[in-house]
């Protein structure tokens, strides 16, 4: 049997990065990952990452996206060590949502 072992705090950098990339994306990029972070964790997390777009598309600090990384990775992190079960689930999102941001710069 083969079994792939994630690193959970390189998953939850990973995820918070592109969470933060998508919570700047058009609209239809971040529905589908809004709903599919809801479903993967919950509806709590839905709301927040509500939240976040709101927070990333009208502050006017500079730091704001590193800011909102940063709570979003040690979030995702308390996540995976409570329920390490969704760690492949939260990986395969970011995967996916990774090929459908488009590349900045």
């Amino acid at each position: 049997m083969d079994s792939i072992v994630r690193h959970q705090p390189r998953i939850a950098f990973d995820a918070a990065r592109i969470l933060t990339g998508v919570s700047l994306a058009d609209t239809g990029l971040f529905a589908w990952y809004c709903d599919q972070l809801g479903t993967l964790l919950g509806p709590s997390y839905r709301r927040d990452l509500l939240a976040t777009r709101k927070e990333l598309t009208t502050s006017p600090r500079l730091n704001a996206r590193d800011d909102e990384g940063g709570k979003w990775r040690v979030r995702l992190e308390d996540a995976l060590r409570t329920r390490p079960e969704v760690a492949e689930g939260l990986y395969q999102l970011t995967m996916s949502a990774r090929v459908r941001l488009p590349r900045i710069g």
